[in-house]
This record gives structure tokens, sequence and C-alpha cells, in this order.
């Protein structure tokens, strides 16, 4: 059986990035696949209310990486309804 990859182990998923997601209770990509995209941003936001979080390092970051490919390759109207759903 194959051991769940870390976050850290993920597309687009930097040494910091996988610390917020670590504060978050996100340590393993079936963590992040159950929370989703989505909600994983709103935490971490909520957990950091004074700063911006850039979109393309947490919002794309996390949906690209579930998808395992580039945060940039999401198309336009992918990230558009991201960013719809993430304002909700």
């Amino acid at each position: 059986m194959n051991r769940p990859r870390r976050v850290s182990e993920l597309r687009n998923i930097g040494t910091l990035i996988a610390s917020r997601l670590h504060e978050i209770g996100v340590d393993t990509e079936e963590d992040l696949r159950s929370m989703g995209a989505v909600e994983a941003h709103r935490r971490i936001k909520d957990n950091y209310p004074d700063k911006t979080l850039s979109v393309c390092y947490y919002l794309y970051s996390f949906e690209a990486a579930l998808r395992d490919i580039h945060w940039d390759d999401l198309s336009n109207l992918e990230k558009e309804a991201l960013k719809k759903k993430a304002s909700e």
C-alpha cells in the first residue's frame, strides 16, 4: 500500500504554504482533497487576516496541486470560478 503523499511533495506547494496548510490540519494530499482548495484558502486567510494572500500562491496552487498541474495551467474560466467560490 502506498503511503499518503505529504502536501510538501505536491506540485506548487513550497515550504511556507505546506507549513500554513499544516496549521489548518492539512498534511497530506488526501487531507487537501477532502477539505478542498477553496476551504483551505479560506481557513488560511482566516488565520492571517492582516495579510493579503496571493490567489496564485494559495487558491490556484491548491487546486492545481490536486490535479498535478502547474497553477498557471488552470484556464481563466477555472481561475474565475475558484475566485468566485472563494468570495462567497
